[in-house]
């Protein structure tokens, strides 16, 4: 019988998690990607959503998770490998809108180390078409864990989804 790797399994309370606050009303899933990379031998999951109540102003939330050769390896090879890096990435993205200014960006990265706490990587990378008069730019905020997440860390995965949907907020309250 097939055992499912601890990619699929936490792929599934994600999307259970993510699932449950789009029926109740709180968010709206707005894309979903699966995507084997056949070459590296790799998955990669990605949902998107945006906040219900601040749906006009283009902050989008992705939540990442990835498994590589060496972390499938790991589980379903366990004599050959670490049974530590037997786990998933997990990262958590940001997409907005905003105008190009300094204080924005530092009120950005304050706001969300508020709230993921201060241990967590969170870089900002801007998109903008130089040769254009642009008001506002694109920023593409993630914040990176610096580990792996393991099956037995399920739960905290579901706790996850309420830093995702406040970050949303606090942005929304930054960008105006």
């Amino acid at each position: 019988m097939f055992d499912p790797t601890a990619f699929e399994n936490l792929k599934i309370v994600i999307e259970g998690a993510v699932y449950d606050r789009d029926f109740s009303g709180e968010i709206l899933v707005t894309d979903r990607n699966d995507i084997i990379n056949l070459a590296k031998l790799e998955r990669r999951f990605e949902i998107s959503f945006v906040d219900k109540v601040n749906r006009g102003k283009k902050i989008t939330a992705i939540w990442v998770l990835e498994a590589k050769l060496e972390n499938l390896a790991a589980e379903l090879l366990p004599a050959t490998l670490s049974e530590k890096t037997a786990g998933c990435h997990v990262a958590v993205k940001f997409e907005l809108e905003h105008p190009n200014e300094f204080s924005i960006f530092k009120d950005i990265k304050k706001a969300l180390f508020e709230i993921w706490g201060d241990s967590r990587n969170i870089d900002q990378l801007i998109q903008m078409v130089p040769f254009e008069n642009q008001t506002k730019i694109k920023n593409v905020v993630t914040i990176k864990f610096n580990r792996l997440i393991y099956e037995d860390q399920i739960d905290d995965l579901t706790t996850m989804v309420d830093f995702m949907i406040k970050s949303l907020r606090d942005l929304s309250k930054i960008i105006k």
